[in-house]
């Protein structure tokens, strides 16, 4: 398995498969790169690249003060420079397009172009409370398959689902131990995440502003309680070019094996690649 030290001494977990031009692909809050294996057998020939954040996944465990947007840039910034690439396509989930629009910001010259999956420059009160109902919080499902229960129970703004996928969300998401499972995240997690929402997200319309020039796309889930409507209709206002996809009968955040997604990254990927 690959793995690349970052300045601080941090070993983060990665991918990099296929040739060709570089899609790297950022996962949401909690979550890895295990986010896009629904999207990956729908891609055209690429390479293919995709970063556990420090504290989720296979990657280190750094503690609550390095889990920001700076340090998890700053991190992608030390992954491209260790693979040797000046630039690549970024597609971020949540998280991961709030940090490619960081990056677009403060490292312009290293993103071709950005496709944002249900996340935009205003997070809404709602999505965020129900990301402090469970972040760092153990479940109390004590199997993979009590778990894909309590998650579609959770989700009901997720509508014709295909068939087992909560399972595989719950087996991505949580590790089987004798005890029961554990988060596939470090829980302080929780306490960085509650900081960042007591310190206020800041304005980030600038950073969204900074994206100006480069290839651009939204997908937005239709029962999003993350990205609103009207945030998606301003970001469509400020920027006519941007791709835009709503993907029926999904929240926060498309699974991006949708029809809508995939006519939309295909087509974004043709203006980056």
């Amino acid at each position: 398995m690959p793995y690349f030290t970052t300045p601080d001494g941090a070993k983060l977990h990665y991918t990099d498969e296929g040739h060709g031009r570089a899609l790297l692909c950022l996962s949401g809050l909690t979550r890895n790169g295990s986010d896009f294996d629904y999207l990956a057998p729908h891609l055209p020939p690429l390479r293919l690249i995709r970063l556990d954040y420090r504290g989720r996944g296979r990657s280190d465990w750094t503690g609550a003060d390095s889990y920001t947007v700076v340090q998890e840039g700053a991190d992608v910034v030390a992954l491209l420079d260790h693979l040797g690439l000046d630039q690549v396509a970024i597609l971020g989930t949540s998280r991961g397009g709030i940090i490619g629009m960081y990056l677009a910001a403060v490292a312009r010259e290293r993103v071709r172009g950005l496709c944002l999956n249900d996340v935009g420059p205003v997070i809404e009160a709602e999505g965020l409370a129900r990301i402090s109902d469970y972040i760092g919080q153990t479940p109390s499902a004590r199997t993979h398959a009590q778990a894909a229960i309590a998650l579609e129970r959770a989700f009901p703004e997720f509508s014709d689902v295909p068939e087992g996928r909560w399972l595989q969300e719950a087996r991505r998401h949580f590790i089987a131990t004798d005890q029961g499972l554990e988060l596939n995240y470090d829980p302080a997690l929780r306490e960085a995440f509650l900081a960042a929402m007591e310190g206020g997200g800041g304005d980030l319309w600038p950073m969204f502003a900074a994206c100006a020039g480069m290839p651009l796309a939204l997908i937005r889930g239709a029962n999003s309680n993350l990205l609103s409507a009207a945030t998606a209709a301003e970001m469509q206002h400020l920027r006519p070019d941007m791709l835009f996809a709503e993907v029926p009968g999904r929240g926060h955040i498309p699974f991006l094996d949708e029809r809508p997604s995939l006519q939309v990254i295909h087509e974004w990927l043709g203006n980056c690649l």
